[in-house]
């Protein structure tokens, strides 16, 4: 079975409530349909009778709901959270209920917030700040997690390495300053990640350019300090670095350049140095070896929200809507 019918699967054993607040974009609709009518999970789509009745015309919304943010009845309780959990910005009821209503990002959020819903995908027509801004100002991290960080599940066909060809790549999607401290927590976000989803246990190797000291240099020393962070904050993960791609994968490789190493040959979980190789990474093997690149999916959060790419398909919504269920079933 093919991973992302794993997670429709794992998503229908236990349905969650996933907000989608961008009606504007037809994909929204379409995606919508197919997740009800495939019992993936009970979606809430944000938008007047108005805007419900002009994007959705032409899609069977049977069993949707949709919830007009200007009528709901829960709206006075999420603009006091919302002044709640900005206080010391200062913010007033006044600018929370404008807030709200300018970009139902933040009502989604808040209904996360308040219990009435367990996620939110968002971006295909909004930009990846647009959709983690509010997730962090309302959501917040996780206890003693510093950031968000986005991977991939890659899925590469007729592969030996890996978990039967599947991996998961980080950080490709979040990050752009990295340091060992940084590294570390992706390190270590990844390894929970894999293990969830994948349902092996993972072997993390932080790449370089470098194996094991075989080069001298500031991009290094980074990732050395990452692995020294991680083993100490993370005991209990197989994980070892730095390591080249190739030493990390290929046994053969790895009895050269990291005999000793726990995880080089046989790595599932590759936690790239830089934003800028991650993302190059994944859409080289996404490409060249024809991978299913499901992602980018948020790590870090203390309640499941993701981005989406703009380019993507309705059937990319419902592979991110069941994994951010997955995710769902997986906090509580």
């Amino acid at each position: 079975m093919a991973f992302i019918d794993e997670m429709i699967a794992k998503a229908k054993a236990d349905k969650k409530t996933i907000v989608l607040p961008e009606y504007m974009d037809h994909r929204t609709w379409e995606a919508a349909v197919k997740i009800v009518k495939e019992g993936v999970a009970n979606i809430v789509i944000l938008a007047t009778p108005e805007q419900a009745a002009e994007h959705g015309k032409d899609y069977d919304t049977n069993g949707i709901t949709v919830i007009d943010p200007a009528t709901d009845p829960n709206r006075q309780k999420y603009i006091d959270k919302f002044c709640e959990l900005r206080a010391k910005k200062g913010l007033t009821p006044e600018d929370a209920e404008k807030q709200m209503m300018a970009d139902y990002m933040y009502y989604a959020c808040l209904m996360c917030k308040c219990g009435d819903a367990d996620g939110v995908v968002s971006g295909a027509c909004h930009s990846t700040g647009n959709t983690i801004r509010p997730a962090l100002q309302l959501l917040k991290t996780k206890p003693g997690i510093s950031s968000v960080s986005g991977f991939f599940v890659v899925e590469v066909p007729n592969c030996e390495y890996g978990e039967n060809g599947r991996f998961v790549f980080a950080d490709c999607a979040v990050n752009t300053d990295f340091d060992g401290a940084k590294l570390a927590e992706i390190a270590g976000l990844s390894a929970e990640s894999f293990k969830s989803f994948i349902g092996a246990e993972p072997k993390v190797a932080m790449l370089s350019y470098s194996s094991y000291g075989s080069a001298k240099h500031d991009d290094v020393t980074k990732v050395q300090e990452g692995v020294k962070i991680a083993h100490e904050k993370f005991p209990e993960v197989a994980l070892d670095g730095e390591l080249q791609l190739d030493a990390a994968l290929d046994p053969t490789v790895a009895a050269l350049k990291a005999p000793e190493s726990p995880v080089a040959g046989k790595a599932n979980t590759l936690v790239f140095p830089s934003l800028e190789a991650g993302n190059i990474g994944y859409k080289l093997v996404q490409r060249l070896a024809k991978a299913n690149a499901y992602g980018p999916v948020l790590q870090g959060l203390s309640m499941p929200v993701n981005d989406l790419s703009r380019g993507c398909f309705a059937d990319d919504i419902v592979g991110v809507v069941a994994m951010t269920a997955v995710q769902a079933q997986m906090a509580k």
